[in-house]
């Protein structure tokens, strides 16, 4: 009988085992862990996949403690303590650290003394350190562990550090990070329960020490998704340029320099389509607009920095924002979040691996809550260029200019006031307002020829803007594009498109003459309203000290609903108050004065919106103007 011939089915699924083992022969599959989520008395924490060191410890030693494949909550203590005194270190604790939490103290490392009478090696104890629990206190050795919290692996006694899990719910961040052990940083894969948001981890500030060197130690910081880290890919606000780009090799030296103080970047933050402005909702096209808590929680978050001011408004276990300032991009969102922010004197350090705007203008900056931690940060990222005034004591400007202050039917116009009249008593001056058109009507240079202060710069900062960056950012793009997707163009948002269409129009030599105006400003600018009677070229606290200060309103009250079509994008032309630091690059610092009432359309109540102001101070004085805070 003639045998059958085998199906083909049959066939192809032997062809297919061979060819499957013949695979897993000559190639290895790569597994790495990337870490896990665990919840600890319904607290979400990431356990991270990098190792902080081992802990030689009997296996039986711990059976008490609960676990999860494998791994066990534990506390390491590098305080030289006796048992006694650890109830009132781990009270301590959880007052300054929203990581660490009493189930970690089940097991206790707790490093050796010589003022304990313990037996050479490992000692294993029961103790009752808090109340109604037993802790199992292990003594140890290895000074390299920083105290805190681990998930301690029991079947290798390695330690792993912990983040502990924030719901982004203002929809700041684009993407949560945690640093590796090579210097570079990975996506933190983890997600706790919340409607369409990141999860953010946050790590122990018990790992970090401040020293002199390390000013910044544990501060947990956002960076705006323009700057580069090394091994993320970055967005600038545009998925297209997300998808076509590879993570980057490099920090830039900005940044670098706060890790190099010892910050803890948690996060990429949301930014307007290539840090231009944009409005909530309408323009935002390519991702959702930040939630700016303030009022009934439907108000603009303000832009570019739009994910800085949001979270930093919005969650205390974040410290402190990076974001970028050309035309207000910190100093918007820092006044109606009620922050504190800064636009420093521009050039103060280097921009390298930073999307531009513009550099002629590009400047990097703080939102934060706290303005000595402000102080430290700026210190830590300007170097020798900021000139901090805390070791010293400084002298004030007696001389207070008011500019653009509102009307005296405004309601918050006694902010203001009471602001100008307790900083002049302070200063031991005086407050007068300022109109700029009147001044510049009497001492224009001649180029201006007749032309008012407004008229003649109208187009200046639109212009630069739209030119540099369609020159350094757009053109390239379009490009690489172009090349990867069959000569295609990417998806613009509509006010960087309507942007750059308006710079397209514009002849070459524009850029020239904008350049140029923006120099006669300057010039202009220091020489007849923030003039030093001092003669000295470096920053001094003497040349501070004889040059006036410059008042005006950040934020009024005024509500920006992000619910309101206001049309289409324009360009940004104009002059007002917020161009002067960006003209002649001096420093203009956010600092709130409180609230006013405004009623809601969304609630039906009235709600409470920031009032700020901005302080200009002469350029390289930006450390002066921190002591006010």
């Amino acid at each position: 009988m003639a045998r059958s011939p085998r199906p083909a089915s049959v066939w192809s699924l032997g062809h297919s085992i061979l060819f499957l083992l013949a695979t897993i022969t000559t190639t290895s599959a790569q597994l790495a862990s990337t870490g896990f989520s665990v919840t600890l008395n319904d607290v979400y924490y990431f356990v991270s996949p990098f190792s902080s060191g081992k802990i030689d410890v009997r296996r039986d030693s711990l059976l008490k403690v609960p676990r999860v494949l494998g791994f066990l909550p534990v506390t390491v203590v590098q305080d030289r303590v006796a048992h006694s005194d650890l109830t009132k270190l781990f009270a301590n604790w959880t007052v300054i650290d929203d990581v660490y939490q009493a189930a970690f103290s089940e097991a206790i490392f707790l490093a050796e003394s010589s003022g304990r009478n313990e037996p050479e090696g490992l000692a294993v104890t029961e103790r009752q350190i808090l109340p109604g629990l037993s802790s199992t206190v292990i003594a140890f050795k290895d000074s390299k562990i920083p105290s805190g919290p681990y998930f301690l692996e029991a079947a290798t006694g390695s330690l792993y550090p912990v983040y502990r899990l924030y719901e982004d719910f203002a929809g700041a961040f684009t993407e949560p990070l945690i640093p590796t052990p090579d210097g570079k940083f990975q996506p933190m894969s983890a997600k706790i329960p919340g409607s369409s948001t990141l999860s953010v981890g946050v790590p122990s500030r018990l790992y970090f020490t401040k020293t002199a060197d390390k000013p910044l130690a544990g501060v947990r910081l956002g960076v705006k998704d323009i700057y580069s880290l090394t091994g993320v890919k970055r967005s600038n606000g545009n998925r297209a340029w997300y998808s076509l780009y590879p993570p980057s090799n490099v920090t830039g030296p900005a940044i670098q320099r706060l890790i190099d103080a010892g910050a803890q970047i948690v996060g990429l933050q949301k930014t307007s389509q290539f840090a231009n402005g944009e409005f909530a909702t309408a323009d935002w096209v390519d991702y959702h607009a930040p939630f700016n808590p303030r009022g009934d929680g439907y108000e603009d978050a303000g832009s570019s920095s739009s994910g800085a001011g949001a979270s930093i408004s919005s969650y205390e276990w974040l410290d402190i924002a990076i974001g970028s300032d050309t035309g207000g991009s910190i100093r918007g969102p820092a006044g109606i979040q009620g922050l504190f922010g800064n636009r420093p004197s521009h050039g103060l350090v280097s921009l390298d691996h930073v999307m531009p705007l513009a550099p002629t203008l590009d400047t990097p900056g703080f939102i934060l809550r706290d303005p000595y931690l402000w102080d430290a940060a700026s210190a830590a990222i300007y170097g020798n260029n900021y000139t901090s005034f805390g070791n010293e004591k400084a002298e004030y400007p007696q001389q207070i200019y008011t500019l653009e202050f509102p009307p005296a039917s405004d309601p918050s116009i006694k902010l203001f006031e009471d602001f100008a009249e307790a900083l002049a008593k302070f200063v031991g001056g005086a407050a007068s307002p300022l109109d700029p058109e009147v001044k510049w009507a009497a001492t224009r240079p001649a180029e201006a020829g007749n032309a008012t202060l407004s008229d003649f710069f109208n187009t200046t900062y639109a212009t630069i803007i739209t030119k540099e960056q369609t020159a350094l950012l757009r053109d390239p793009f379009y490009r690489d594009y172009a090349a990867a997707h069959s000569n295609r163009r990417p998806f613009i948002n509509p006010t960087p498109l309507i942007r750059w269409a308006y710079g397209d129009s514009l002849p070459a030599s524009a850029l020239t003459t904008a350049l140029a105006a923006q120099t006669l400003f300057t010039t202009w600018f220091t020489t007849h309203i923030l003039s030093s009677n001092n003669t000295t070229t470096t920053t001094t606290t003497a040349t501070c000290h004889t040059t006036p200060l410059l008042l005006y309103p950040a934020a009024t009250g005024l509500s920006l609903p992000r619910n309101l079509y206001a049309g289409p994008p324009g360009i940004p032309f104009g002059f007002y108050a917020s161009r002067i630091a960006s003209f002649a690059g001096v420093p203009d610092l956010v600092f709130p004065l409180g609230e006013v009432g405004v009623m809601s359309d969304v609630t039906g109540q009235e709600e409470r919106l920031p009032v700020a102001v901005s302080v200009l101070a002469a350029r390289g004085c930006d450390g002066l103007l921190r002591l006010e805070g």
